[in-house]
């Protein structure tokens, strides 16, 4: 019972969307740090909206964010994969 309720709340805390896009296994782990990055904003904009933390420390953490999904989308979607090399003719 316990697990069901720790579910539930993980559910409610951390939504994820399925994927709907064209598949690649590099596009579903950006769509994935894309999901995540989303989430965070979310929750600092909350914490800092309810008084939790200051407007400078939730944009120096988002900024910081931004960067990191940068890089992601960096490694995994801008890299140009390289031609197979050409057999020589036979």
């Amino acid at each position: 019972m316990t697990d069901d309720k720790e579910q539930a709340k993980n559910r409610f805390l951390y939504p994820r969307s399925s994927y709907h896009g064209e598949f690649t296994p590099e596009k579903l782990t950006f769509n994935a740090n894309l999901q995540e990055f989303a989430q965070r904003v979310s929750l600092l904009c909350g914490l800092e909206t309810g008084g939790q933390i200051s407007t400078e420390e939730a944009y120096l953490q988002i900024k910081e964010m931004w960067k990191q999904l940068k890089r992601s989308k960096k490694e995994l979607l801008d890299v140009s994969k390289p031609e197979p090399p050409e057999l020589p003719p036979e």
